[in-house]
C-alpha cells in the first residue's frame, strides 16, 4: 500500500490517499498559524491497517515543516500525540 497525505485547504482538512483512493481525513479549524483539529475519520475498508496513524503522522509532519502549531481536540489525534511525545512540541492551548 502506498500512502499520500495532502492538505485540502478548501475543505479545511488533511486527507490520506491509499493507492490513489481517499481513505480518510482529519478536519481542522484554522486559527492563524494554529490548526484546531476537531475530527478524524478513516473509511471502514482501511480500519486496523495503520492508515489513521499514517494520516496523523503525515499531517503533523507537514504542520511542523511550515512552522505551525496544533490544538488536538480530536481524541484520535490527542492519543497519537500522547503515544508519540516527539510531536508534543506542536501542541498549544486553543487561541
Amino acid at each position: 500500500m502506498s500512502y499520500l497525505v495532502e492538505e485540502n485547504a478548501a475543505k479545511h482538512r488533511f486527507e490520506i490517499l491509499v493507492d490513489d483512493a481517499l481513505a480518510g481525513f482529519t478536519a481542522y479549524l484554522p486559527r492563524g498559524e494554529v490548526l484546531v483539529f476537531t475530527h478524524t475519520e478513516v473509511d471502514d475498508r482501511y480500519q486496523g491497517q495503520g492508515v489513521g496513524a499514517a494520516l496523523i503522522k503525515g499531517t503533523l509532519d507537514q504542520v511542523r515543516a511550515r512552522g505551525g502549531r496544533v490544538v488536538p481536540r480530536c481524541p484520535f489525534m490527542a492519543a497519537f500525540i500522547e503515544r508519540h511525545p516527539d510531536y508534543a512540541d506542536l501542541v498549544v492551548d486553543a487561541p
